[in-house]
């Protein structure tokens, strides 16, 4: 599939947004991993292209994946530098992150993550999606949050050690063994001391 991408940009580097949009289109029209991991890869290899208006078939696609598979890699390396270039955008993350969809609510995270990796970006607006969703028992949310404060945690351990400490009680295992990969000194003991004080009462 990889291969296949490179081909294209390789013998199709002319190949305008109109052009990409009706070719990944044609591609996910069937429910075959294949086709829709290309037409995923495809679009991260024009990412470039997309538009602001290009947020909705994003959103379609996101809604009909049903795995992380593709979820993961529209959020981060497509919604992700999209909203980035178009700040607007923001507003559509805010709806995600309230929607009845789970991996909407993920991909509203997981599009906040690389500026947040490179010691940047918004966290406060991440810390807000979280916060409300940390209660739930949804493995890829737990997941996701306890991904980002990973990544976070890589350039600033102390905005995450300080943000984690006091909700070790709502979080999940998954999200807690996750965010502390990468926390200095005796941060990792202290929030996972914390957690499991939580589970003893």
């Amino acid at each position: 599939m990889r291969e296949a991408v490179r081909t294209v940009k390789r013998e199709y580097s002319g190949l305008d947004r109109r052009g990409l949009i009706a070719l990944v289109r044609t591609l996910w029209s069937r429910p075959v991993f294949e086709r829709r991991m290309t037409a995923v890869l495809l679009l991260e290899a024009f990412q470039p292209l997309l538009r602001p208006v290009d947020i909705n078939l994003l959103e379609r696609f996101i809604h009909q994946s049903k795995t992380w598979a593709f979820v993961d890699e529209l959020a981060i390396a497509i919604v992700g530098p999209l909203v980035e270039r178009s700040p607007k955008l923001l507003r559509v993350l805010d709806r995600w992150a309230l929607d009845d969809d789970f991996w909407l609510r993920r991909s509203a995270m997981l599009a906040l993550l690389r500026p947040l990796r490179r010691g940047d970006g918004d966290f406060r607006r991440f810390a807000r999606y979280a916060e409300a969703m940390l209660p739930e028992r949804e493995f890829f949310i737990g997941k996701a949050i306890g991904w980002v404060l990973r990544e976070t945690g890589k350039k600033r351990p102390e905005l995450v050690y300080q943000w984690l400490l006091p909700r070790c009680g709502v979080a999940s295992g998954v999200t807690v063994r996750e965010a502390v990969k990468y926390l200095s000194a005796r941060q990792p003991a202290d929030v996972l001391e914390a957690y499991a004080s939580t589970r003893r009462r």
